[in-house]
């Protein structure tokens, strides 16, 4: 990719903006009915993005909904990244049979169905923000745990490590001074990419219900329930469809940027 991804960029700060000052934004209250403008299409002096069919405006539980996407995205992916992370350099510096163990048990992890694993864990725990952060961080750290090992490993074989270890510095402190500070563009890379996934599965659930509880409103739940809709009120699946679409392209693209940026090798192709 060519230069920097304006529009992506742009896209993830609207996202994130929207989502802290949703409360400000809002137009109304985005669980407020109103029997009296019950479907009503998108009008600019009224409803902009138009009514559901309980009469409550469909802007306002657009933006409330980006609060629930940007922050499940960004918690999961710090929960993910926080174990994936862990777990790789603890494996990459001690090596020998941790190293092993730790392996298999990431192998263990990346044969289970995910979605399958979350939607059962979700189901079994109960609807709520939290266990849905929970849940998708939990299940997505072995990706970092993959990728930063070979990063780690890459890493205790170089001069400036090895000089540590003669001068008998302190496996943590090792860590702390000179290899974790060299791992944090691989993890900024993995986390904006993972972004993206975070936001499709925390969508995916709540259009099966077992996401954020009703009626706080989600992008994903908002697609479920206008199921029944979509030939007689258009506006209702399009614009979370959007949202969706927009927000985990605007992620990709993001990552796929700051990995040409970080690695020269790429940056030249």
């Amino acid at each position: 990719m060519r230069g920097a991804p304006i529009f992506s960029l742009l896209v993830l700060t609207t996202a994130v903006v929207v989502a802290i000052f949703a409360p400000l934004i809002a137009p109304s209250d985005p669980i407020q009915t109103n029997r009296a403008q019950i479907l009503m299409p998108p009008s600019l002096f009224s409803h902009p993005l138009g009514t559901d069919h309980l009469g409550r405006d469909n802007l306002s539980r657009m933006i409330y909904g980006a609060r629930i996407s940007v922050t499940v995205g960004f918690l999961a992916v710090f929960v993910s990244g926080a174990v994936g992370g862990v777990i790789a350099l603890v494996s990459g510096v001690l090596r020998g049979w941790v190293d092993v163990i730790l392996m298999r048990i990431t192998d263990a992890f990346l044969a289970l169905p995910y979605l399958v694993v979350a939607i059962t864990v979700v189901a079994i725990l109960g609807s709520s923000l939290m266990n849905v952060i929970l849940v998708i961080g939990l299940l997505r750290w072995m990706t970092y745990a993959r990728t930063i090992r070979g990063e780690v490993l890459r890493l205790v074989e170089m001069d400036f490590v090895r000089l540590a270890r003669v001068a008998g510095i302190s496996r943590f402190r090792l860590i702390r001074r000179h290899i974790f500070p060299n791992i944090l563009n691989t993890l900024l890379v993995l986390g904006t990419l993972e972004v993206g996934s975070a936001v499709i599965t925390e969508a995916s659930l709540s259009f099966l219900g077992l996401g954020v509880p009703r009626p706080l409103p989600s992008w994903g739940t908002m697609l479920a329930e206008s199921q029944t809709y979509v030939f007689t009120a258009w506006w209702l699946p399009v614009f979370p469809g959007i949202a969706i679409t927009l927000l985990v392209m605007a992620s990709n693209l993001t990552g796929d940027w700051l990995r040409d940026r970080f690695d020269p090798t790429r940056r030249q192709l």
